[in-house]
């Protein structure tokens, strides 16, 4: 599992847009939302880099939480 800062992340449209660039990445990644603190954890075969990658490119350049 990897958590992700995504300041970015507001509203359900982000949430929306945010799911569909990661499961286009790994169709059966697991995606836990907190819109309130603006933050995801995300469990997926790909690498952090890649997951990292991809939300930049959409869009919601990510900080990895500690």
């Amino acid at each position: 599992m990897t958590e992700f800062t995504l300041p970015d992340m507001t509203c359900g449209h982000c949430v929306g847009v945010i799911n569909d660039t990661l499961t286009a990445l790994d169709a059966e990644c697991e995606i836990e939302f907190d819109l309130l603190n603006h933050t995801i954890t995300v469990n997926s075969r790909c690498t952090p880099q890649q997951l990292v990658n991809a939300l930049t490119d959409a869009g919601y350049p990510p900080k990895q939480s500690d």
